[in-house]
């Protein structure tokens, strides 16, 4: 890495693969604990998906899955007198709630997104569906709404962060910029992305 890659400003960050470094973390299928409405679920994947299903022994089914891919594949495949009437009016909401608490639960999630300062995050997809259109973008085309999401909430916990004094003043602290260029780059992702499997969707 050239010196000048190193002092240029993030202005974008994609990420997909939960198992990619730094910025896996930020993938739902990211495996890291989290306490959600009084219960402890593996992912963030189990926390909004526990939502979907109508049915008690549906949501035991879903939550026994042995991998969070193998959770968002099935959950995808519900029928739907299996899903919650009310799901597409509160999965966004759900969402958000979900990344509320795994990033302000987990001290090293949360500084590893607020240093991402004011970039774009994307969630890049490899296959062409709705699903991932929806939560991300297939080939630079999709609604990005978990993008949008862990935007949104790295904009409230760089509000909460506590303030540092400056010379006697009290400055408001500034999510740190980030200096390194993102390790998914263009040139690498297309190389990468035909090794990805399409196995590890996103939530629906």
């Amino acid at each position: 890495m050239t010196k000048i890659e190193t002092e240029i400003e993030l202005t974008e960050v994609r990420f997909y693969r939960a198992s990619e470094k730094p910025y896996g973390a930020f993938s739902n299928l990211y495996r890291r604990e989290i306490e959600f409405e009084g219960e402890k679920f593996a992912t963030s994947e189990h926390a909004y998906q526990a939502g979907k299903a109508r049915k008690p022994e549906v949501r035991k089914w879903l939550m026994e899955a042995p991998s969070p891919a193998l959770l968002a594949m099935a959950a995808h495949g519900l029928y739907v007198w299996d899903i919650n009437p009310d799901w597409s009016k509160i999965k966004f909401d759900r969402m958000k709630r979900v990344l509320q608490a795994k990033f302000s639960q987990h001290e090293d999630l949360k500084q590893l997104l607020l240093s991402t300062g004011t970039a774009r995050l994307v969630e890049s997809a490899t296959v062409d569906n709705a699903v991932n259109r929806l939560w991300g973008e297939v080939n630079g085309v999709g609604k990005n709404k978990l993008g949008e999401l862990l935007m949104e909430v790295r904009a409230e916990l760089a509000g909460t962060e506590a303030p540092t004094t400056i010379k006697g003043k009290e400055e408001p602290k500034v999510p740190p910029k980030s200096r390194a260029v993102q390790p998914n780059s263009t040139a690498s992702n297309a190389g990468r992305s035909r090794r990805r499997s399409a196995a590890e969707p996103i939530s629906a």
